[in-house]
């Protein structure tokens, strides 16, 4: 399988600053995970917003997955990085889309991800208020 970088096509139709803004939201779990900020990552989700990742059961609302987070960055992602590029974007409504990335996570020194640890994720975005905010994720690995 390949995957493609989001193109114009893919957001026909959409704002380009709706698009920006979900681009984002990626960015700021990218900046909430480079500071091991369990609060500011939940902080990205919608307040019953839920994250599932493979090995982990399901995290639901802010305050279980700041503290899934937490126990995360003090054990198993202790001096990680994560990474991940938008690839498309596909929008249910003009409050709703889904984002499909593809990254992983950067053991400490790492500067590139192994083929064997790459992910594809499932972000659905929804706008409330005027943001954007993640109503839930999930993540797969790519090499199956």
């Amino acid at each position: 399988m390949t995957v493609s970088e989001i193109s114009g096509s893919e957001t026909a139709g959409a704002a380009d600053a709706d698009v920006a803004a979900m681009r984002g939201v990626q960015g700021q779990i990218v900046d909430a995970w480079s500071r091991h900020d369990a609060q500011a990552f939940a902080e990205v989700f919608t307040e019953d917003g839920t994250m599932i990742l493979p090995g982990h059961a399901i995290a639901k609302g802010r305050e279980e997955i700041s503290t899934f987070m937490a126990a995360a960055f003090a054990g198993p992602y202790k001096g990680t990085q994560v990474t991940g590029t938008p690839v498309h974007v596909r929008f249910l409504g003009p409050d709703v889309a889904v984002l499909i990335s593809r990254g992983g996570v950067l053991g400490p020194g790492e500067t590139t991800l192994g083929d064997d640890r790459v992910v594809l994720a499932t972000w659905l975005l929804h706008r409330c208020a005027g943001e954007w905010k993640l109503a839930a994720y999930q993540n797969t690995p790519m090499a199956a």
